[in-house]
């Protein structure tokens, strides 16, 4: 969030405060209104009511979030993204109810929450069948705060987050599982293309908006129909179909190198 007291001088022009509070804040910039960023509306569930308090505090205190809503069970996890609608909910996997049941009717139904699962389980085949399920952050509980907050960063973003600890692993099943089930004939626009062989270079969605001269949101449009045309639920599954196609000749110039910026 910026703060700037009245009277602040940026660049040699006058910033005066005209309203300022937790969820919006705007500044008159030489007699226009702006709108500040509004931060990230965040929910947690966990049934453990001491780490609970701990994340939820250490959130609180960072004007970049606000958290709308605390819950403890998978039920929580579907009547906060209904009532609350937080951009975000970092959500335990191992607490009362059927989470990934939870999980699956929020990614269907409530399509503005994105979600994170925050889990002491490393077990591969829970997060592979997480990320199947539709979450796009996995994280695992003892890494670092800083690293939690640069995952919801990145799924805030739409991008997929995994911890480093169980990254390589998920990708090698998610492989496994890919080459079980075969990819539909399809056809891709030029765009579309362009798009994939991209995401083949691990590029991100900023990365790949600068080097086609896009917008993100753009590029993030493309990604939902890029899901759709290839029935995955994820940009992960995304990447596993894309490599599918280009080793069998389906995408045509998919070794062309990229530049990244």
């Amino acid at each position: 969030m910026i703060r700037w007291c009245d009277g602040d001088m940026l660049g040699g022009l006058q910033i005066v405060v005209l309203r300022a509070r937790k969820d919006l804040a705007f500044f008159i910039f030489k007699g226009i209104c702006m709108e500040c960023v509004k931060p990230v509306k965040i929910a947690f569930v966990d049934d453990h009511p001491v780490l609970l308090s701990g994340i939820c505090q250490l959130f609180s205190s960072n004007d970049e979030f606000q958290v709308v809503s605390v819950g403890s069970c998978a039920n929580d996890v579907v009547d906060i993204a209904r009532s609350m609608k937080p951009d975000i909910m970092v959500i335990d996997l191992n607490m009362p109810g059927r989470v990934l049941e939870a999980i699956t009717t929020v990614v269907n139904d409530h399509k503005t929450t994105r979600l994170v699962a925050f889990t002491a389980s490393g077990n591969i085949d829970t997060a592979i069948a997480t990320l199947e399920a539709g979450v796009l952050g996995y994280v695992l509980k003892g890494s670092t705060l800083d690293e939690l907050t640069d995952a919801i960063r990145q799924v805030h973003k739409g991008e997929t987050y995994m911890s480093p600890r169980v990254a390589a692993n998920v990708v090698a099943g998610l492989q496994v599982n890919a080459r079980a089930r075969t990819v539909p004939a399809v056809r891709f626009s030029s765009r579309e293309e362009d798009v994939l062989r991209f995401l083949l270079q691990g590029c991100t969605n900023k990365e790949i908006a600068l080097s086609l001269s896009l917008s993100e949101k753009t590029v993030k449009h493309y990604m939902t129909v890029l899901m759709q045309k290839l029935d995955v639920r994820n940009r992960v599954e995304v990447v596993l179909a894309a490599q599918e196609l280009a080793s069998s000749g389906g995408l045509t110039g998919a070794g062309t190198n990229v530049q990244r910026h």
